[in-house]
């Protein structure tokens, strides 16, 4: 019994239903015009829609025109682009490629992490960007395996919260500075010997503690201390 042959087409082979729109940014004359030429030279698969030299008129090319794909120089007359990246995706449309002469690996690196799907050397062959182009406008990323290491290391890393100050102030308490604490709060109103006796220390000693104290926790007498222990519960009994 014969049986049919089954024809499989890649989908990237079938003829696009309109062209990639790409806008080029670069403030390089002889570098848009020879990408213009190279792009519309793939007419009908891909076609540039405009051009950009700075990073106003990238931004405002984008919200007009919502091109498919952006291709972006990071160096735009002296201003770095990465701060741009966020507007030029807001439409849910476009996609960034890089094409730069960056050599700082941490600026490609945060141009991925800005939303960039692809990062190419401006040293690339003409047909490595047309891929790039094609392929990010696809949903790819073109990326290379180290850098998208290092991003998702990035991404996956715990960020440690920030210290809390007076946490911090409070750590530096002593037992015995502790327990005079809670000695002021529980007797607001006892004179520095009295405090003393309950401490078991001589009132000089006492003196010297809270003066520590003060310096630790930036308050300036008993009356801030006393405020500062009962907001903060540092007159609770140790466990």
């Amino acid at each position: 019994m014969q049986t049919q042959a089954h024809t499989h087409i890649h989908p990237l082979a079938c003829p696009p239903a309109h062209p990639i729109g790409v806008l080029l940014v670069d403030d390089h004359r002889t570098m848009l015009w020879g990408l213009s030429r190279l792009i519309d030279g793939e007419q009908p698969r891909m076609k540039v829609v405009a051009t950009a030299s700075s990073c106003e008129e990238a931004v405002a090319q984008t919200q007009i025109l919502c091109p498919d794909v952006i291709v972006l120089d990071l160096d735009l007359d002296g201003h770095c682009a990465l701060g741009i990246l966020p507007m030029l995706l807001a439409n849910g449309v476009s996609r960034v490629v890089v094409l730069t002469g960056e050599r700082e690996q941490r600026t490609l690196d945060l141009a991925v992490l800005h939303g960039a799907r692809g990062v190419m050397r401006k040293d690339a062959s003409a047909e490595q960007v047309l891929e790039a182009i094609e392929r990010v406008h696809h949903g790819e990323l073109c990326v290379d395996a180290q850098a998208m290491g290092r991003v998702f290391s990035e991404l996956t890393s715990v960020k440690k919260p920030a210290p809390d100050p007076e946490a911090a102030r409070q750590a530096s308490l002593t037992q015995k500075e502790r327990e005079i604490i809670r000695t002021v709060v529980r007797g607001s109103g006892a004179c520095n010997k009295a405090l003393a006796a309950l401490t078991f220390v001589t009132e000089h000693t006492l003196r010297n503690h809270l003066t520590s104290i003060y310096q630790k926790l930036g308050v300036a007498n008993r009356l801030e201390l006393y405020i500062y222990a009962v907001k903060h519960h540092l007159d609770a009994a140790a466990h």
